[in-house]
């Protein structure tokens, strides 16, 4: 079971990441939602193991739906803004990429 374990918690971590990231996406708007989406994320981001699995997937799934609601819709409006909480949402979001890389455990050197 130990095996499967990181097959099994990296869709869930990206899960959990894109879900947060959606909930940033529509509070952060709001002052207290940017601080509240904020403060999540940084927590989830601490508790997360720091692996491939864990972490960086989170990171990922976060990332991605940021992205995603940045993109133009159908419609021809935009979910994040081009304002003080949209720049702050997108420098949150490059803060979390980069946690979600440099957060990655070193291999260790095998001795022979």
């Amino acid at each position: 079971m130990r095996r499967w374990a990181p097959l099994l918690a990296a869709p869930a971590a990206l899960v959990a990441g894109a879900t947060v990231g959606l909930c940033v996406v529509l509070l952060h708007d709001y002052w207290w939602g940017f601080l509240l989406g904020v403060a999540t994320t940084a927590a989830l981001l601490v508790a997360l193991p720091p692996t491939w699995w864990g972490r960086l997937a989170f990171a990922l799934g976060w990332v991605t739906m940021v992205w995603r609601a940045t993109t133009e819709r159908a419609e021809g409006d935009y979910l994040v803004s081009a304002d003080v909480s949209g720049y702050g949402l997108l420098a949150v979001g490059l803060l979390v990429l980069v946690a979600g890389i440099a957060g990655l455990r070193r291999p260790r050197a095998t001795v022979d």
